[in-house]
């Protein structure tokens, strides 16, 4: 039908729209919205499209969905929100490789290579993300431990399971009517997923998302393809993209290629029991001190920089670093916020965190931006943040986190390290930041730290 036409096509408009006004904090509520929209657009152009039998069953399940999913939605926690998006991609591939699977059988043996070819992908890409970002919404909550499940020869029976698939796939295309194979490749797609994400560190999951993020649209566009859905092609093709880009970036941001994310397994720990930078020093003490030593150095501080992490998030801290910034911006004291590409447990959580207590989006500041203001800074304060701005990245060699690009925290006149332990970060390696001359600890939850930092000034 011609409406149903113009409806695929704004749909697709706002689709990238979406995307475009995603890419600016401050037109990112558009971007939902119009990501929303289009969405809606695309269910009811497809109904106009395609005849669609069992109406009441349709609606139904869309009620149910809906009925469970807003309250998710709305009651998540913030530091939930990487759980969610994992849970979010598990379901997601679910349903595009079940209708793959479904469409396969609707059509067997009469199969032509292309369409076979394009299903087993698709359900291979659909099956693997799904295991995959179960594991990965295990490990962030914590469910499973978030070290990476290696030993040795795991790379090469991971990958010995997905060309496994791959043959089976092959064999399928040329063979259409050997209904039994499917079986099988769901199987062994199931299996490296699996495996896939449980040799993966808790350090990577950020990058993991966004790649499995990538894997599920894919798969979308490749079940678009066989069911001659123009929308769920450019759909998508979009997310998949998206993901990619995205996952390039995080990459980049860690120095590291998709191979190791993949298969490097970050996180480990090596043979022989050392964990890279802290084994050097294992009898190193730190300096600790209290939040009115701390309210002491700010009074009179001209720049601070906060370098907000996943501790701020489980802390809830927002909103008690936004009263801190608000005494000190009251004195003349300019706070900017130092945000890492892989700080927090997703990409962009601590802009949205930032963002939820209305702090400026022009105080936000890349790594780039802001590496330049850190020799200036008075005072660095590190909230939950731990692996972004370990110096060990520079300098040491067996180090996990060498190469790593970081932020330049360390070259501070003073650096303040809010932290409940001495625990490791997602990397679990000891920082070397501790144990410099200018770093001032202070142990405790970061909310209630700096709460009493910002009373004890107030009293200055």
């Amino acid at each position: 039908m011609l409406s149903s036409q113009y409806l695929h096509i704004f749909s697709a408009a706002l689709f990238i729209l979406s995307l475009k006004w995603m890419g600016e904090v401050k037109t990112s509520r558009y971007g939902n919205w119009s990501a929303i929209l289009g969405m809606v657009t695309a269910i009811i152009a497809t109904y106009l499209a395609f005849p669609v039998d069992h109406v009441p069953l349709m609606i139904g399940a869309a009620v149910i969905g809906t009925l469970i999913g807003i309250p998710i939605a709305m009651n998540v926690p913030m530091t939930a929100v990487p759980q969610q998006t994992a849970i979010s991609h598990a379901f997601g591939s679910l349903s595009v490789a079940l209708l793959g699977v479904a469409e396969y059988y609707q059509r067997a043996p009469h199969v032509d290579p292309f369409t076979m070819s394009v299903l087993s992908s698709e359900i291979i890409l659909g099956f693997l993300t799904f295991s995959g970002s179960c594991i990965a919404f295990a490990k962030l909550q914590e469910i499973i431990p978030g070290k990476p499940f290696v030993y040795k020869g795991s790379n090469v029976v991971s990958l010995s399971v997905l060309g496994a698939a791959v043959l089976l796939a092959a064999d399928l295309v040329l063979h259409p009517g050997s209904q039994s194979l499917i079986l099988a490749i769901i199987a062994l797609a199931l299996l490296f997923g699996f495996l896939l994400v449980m040799s993966i560190g808790g350090a990577d999951m950020p990058t993991v998302i966004a790649i499995l993020n990538s894997f599920a649209g894919i798969s979308g566009a490749g079940l678009g393809f066989v069911l001659n859905s123009k929308i769920l092609v450019v759909a998508g093709t979009l997310d998949g993209a998206s993901g990619l880009v995205l996952a390039i970036i995080m990459s980049e941001a860690m120095n590291r290629s998709f191979i190791n994310v993949l298969f490097g397994g970050f996180g480990a720990a090596p043979a022989g029991g050392s964990n890279g930078a802290g084994s050097h020093h294992p009898q190193r003490s730190v300096k600790s001190y209290l939040p009115e030593d701390v309210a002491s150095l700010l009074d009179g501080a001209r720049l601070v920089v906060v370098v907000p992490g996943y501790g701020m998030a489980v802390a809830q801290a927002q909103h008690a670093v936004k009263d801190l910034a608000t005494i000190l911006e009251s004195r003349d004291c300019k706070v900017r916020y130092a945000i890492h590409p892989v700080a927090g447990r997703m990409p962009g959580h601590m802009n949205v965190l930032l963002a939820e207590v209305q702090i400026p989006y022009s105080n936000l500041l890349e790594m780039d931006e802001v590496n330049p203001m850190f020799p200036e800074a008075d005072m660095t304060i590190v909230v939950g943040a731990n692996d972004v701005v370990n110096p060990a990245a520079r300098t040491q060699t067996d180090s996990p986190l060498y190469g790593m690009p970081i932020l330049d925290a360390d070259k501070s006149r003073s650096v303040v390290f809010i932290k409940r332990s001495m625990n490791p970060g997602f990397a679990g390696v000891d920082n070397e930041l501790f144990y410099l001359p200018q770093t001032m600890m202070v142990f405790g939850d970061a909310k209630k730290v700096i709460t009493d930092i910002t009373s004890a000034l107030k009293k200055n």
